[in-house]
């Protein structure tokens, strides 16, 4: 089993007990695990690592991470650091969107399924020990076999039977602290022509449905413009060709009274995927769809994506949407995993913040009454800085390796230790945090093995001369494909270095060595924007006068001037590409929005700009 090195909480250690006091731990997504290889592709060769569906549920005072295809899954007392659990039952075929819940005294844990499999149970799964809460579950009433569904034919399954399943189930608890009576409910549904499914259960074993099998909604993309598949919804392939979009990942939280049934669309491998939601007095409905939808959404950055996850409270009562970003280089379904802060509105609109998504995020230790406060105010120095390699092989320059991009990369010509990536910053800047991400170029790793570990070290000088260590993982033990290190301190340089130490792949290639600080001076001026929705409700073109000095931008909107909740962020190179507009193509029809945009550099962030009202026409 690989064990978690808690570098970062060493470093805390090592400061005077004042210091830690007044420096919360920060982090940034993608979530720092040790990803694992995924088999599926081992006759085609193509190695990658992969994380999906994310699940994560406090139980006992501890937080339980699971994902699709681990083999396992992981713990943490902190949502900071992550140590694998290898469990001592598991689905043969590996677990696919599984869904978790708690009862305050025993985890559950079942696996997505075309037919009847176990439900797992734990009062201490820290320990990698299960149970049998039953062998088997009860059939789905009214579904059909995979066999079976194919004999349909191309008009479907009638009426009166539904698809196999539970596929990318969800189970949840109407608890009595929540005011509920303690009955349990199941909710599933994966695909791009049936709609998600609900169904109260008896838990105890050996468990039975109750009740029918309540069909609930499907997806509208000729209202709900977020729903429409592809890159920034375009609603087709890169190849042109028209797809219908993808609904899945259902999951129930319970707020104020109110149910929130999340799912997960339009598809999970381009820019696009997002979480929406509908709302209902009841568990089992009926549900209305919330006109402020999607309510986790991050189509821009070097994360993309985040659709597909869970939502829950920490310790602390702070909200969490986590989702599943897009690689998607290797394999279509080559993906990471994401946690975005939220809640809720007083009046009940569930919400969660990507803005700076992926930058360094503080982690709160107590309540927090606005999501966005934990951003560290940490930029990427790295972005488009000069890069040096002490080899390359054929294409896969060093500029690969600082364009926030996780599909480009740089490859060593030799993966052996002392290979170097040095980025030349520009000037002395002020360097808080390095995360190193990983790309598996032809890696050719197919299983997990107890010797794939990753080690290096981060350098840092003020003058290319003098070098002194930011970050040392000589000696650790396990795996971070998106190793994410603060510094013991802050340190003022010009030059960061990764020293290169050992990788188990075959290759040496880095996606990006991101860096992350600031500079001394103005942040940027308050840009200028304009807005005009298309005679297609569903877009809007945003124009936006470029401001000097601006590293990004930020296009935010919503369904109220006091609540731009959602961000689509864009650089300011890729801006001008573009021809300084950039089209939002998420909206709904018949709602009425308010945008704003912001700039940003190393500096800081500007004023919001003008809040414009965006009628529907």
């Amino acid at each position: 089993m690989r064990t978690t090195v808690l570098t970062a909480l060493a470093a805390l250690i090592a400061l005077p007990a004042s210091a830690q006091e007044a420096r919360p731990r920060t982090w940034a997504n993608p979530v720092d695990v040790d990803y694992r290889y995924n088999f599926e592709q081992t006759h085609r060769g193509i190695s990658y690592r992969t994380g999906a569906d994310p699940v994560i549920v406090l139980h006992r005072d501890r937080y339980f991470l699971f994902q699709t295809l681990a083999d396992g899954y992981w713990t943490s007392t902190d949502l900071l650091d992550w140590t694998f659990v290898q469990p001592n039952r598991w689905p043969f075929e590996s677990n696919v969107a599984p869904a978790a819940v708690s009862d305050g005294e025993r985890l559950y844990l079942m696996q997505s399924a075309f037919e009847p499999r176990p439900l797992l149970v734990s009062e201490h799964p820290e320990t990698g020990h299960w149970a049998w809460h039953t062998r088997i579950l009860p059939p789905v009433p009214g579904a059909v076999s995979r066999n079976e569904e194919g004999a349909f034919g191309e008009g479907g399954l009638p009426d009166d039977r539904l698809p196999p399943g539970p596929w990318d189930p969800d189970l949840f608890i109407d608890t009595p602290e929540s005011g509920g009576d303690g009955r349990w409910y199941l909710y599933w549904g994966s695909s791009n022509v049936y709609p998600l499914y609900a169904a109260e259960i008896d838990p105890t074993p050996p468990v039975r449905f109750i009740g029918d099998v309540v069909k609930l909604h499907v997806l509208h993309p000729d209202r709900h413009g977020w729903e429409r598949f592809g890159q920034d919804h375009s609603g087709t392939l890169p190849n042109g060709t028209a797809i219908a979009p993808y609904m899945e990942g259902a999951w129930m939280t319970k707020h104020g009274g109110r149910y929130y049934l999340q799912y997960g669309a339009p598809g999970t491998e381009f820019n696009a995927y997002a979480n929406g939601v509908y709302v209902a007095d009841s568990p089992l409905g009926p549900f209305e769809y919330a006109p402020y939808n999607p309510v986790s959404y991050k189509p821009g950055g070097f994360v993309e994506g985040a659709g597909h996850g869970s939502t829950f409270q920490d310790r602390h009562g702070n909200w969490w949407n986590t989702g599943t970003p897009w690689v998607g280089h290797n394999w279509t379904f080559e993906r990471r995993i994401a946690m975005f802060p939220g809640g809720f509105t007083p009046d009940g609109q569930m919400h969660f913040s990507s803005r700076f998504g992926d930058y360094p995020q503080r982690m709160p230790d107590g309540p927090v009454k606005d999501p966005e406060s934990l951003f560290t105010g940490w930029f990427p120095l790295s972005y488009r800085a000069a890069a040096t390699a002490s080899s390359t092989r054929g294409e896969f320059g060093a500029d690969r390796a600082t364009d926030e991009n996780p599909r480009t990369f740089w490859v060593a010509d030799r993966n052996a230790a002392g290979q170097t990536l040095t980025l030349d910053l520009g000037a002395v800047k002020r360097v808080h945090a390095v995360q190193v991400n990983y790309a598996d170029h032809q890696s050719g790793v197919y299983a997990e093995r107890p010797d794939i570990r990753t080690r290096f070290r981060i350098l840092w000088s003020a003058d290319g001369e003098d070098w002194r260590v930011f970050a040392d993982l000589s000696d650790s033990e396990r795996d971070r494909p998106n190793a994410y290190l603060e510094g013991d301190a802050p340190v003022d340089a010009r030059f960061i270095r990764y020293d290169h130490g050992e990788v188990a792949g075959a290759n040496l290639a880095i996606a990006d060595l991101r860096v992350f600080g600031t500079v001394e001076g103005p942040a940027p001026a308050r840009p200028e924007a304009t807005v005009t929705r298309d005679e297609d409700q569903r877009n809007a073109l945003v124009r936006i006068a470029p401001v000097e000095g601006a590293l990004g931008y930020n296009v935010r909107w919503g369904t109220a001037a006091d609540r731009l909740f959602l961000t689509y962020q864009i650089y300011a190179d890729d801006l001008a590409a573009a021809h300084n507009q950039l089209e939002v193509r998420a909206l709904n029809l018949g709602v009425e929005y308010w945008f704003a945009v912001e700039a940003f550099s190393p500096a800081g962030v500007s004023e919001l700009g003008d809040v414009i009202a965006v009628p529907a026409r």
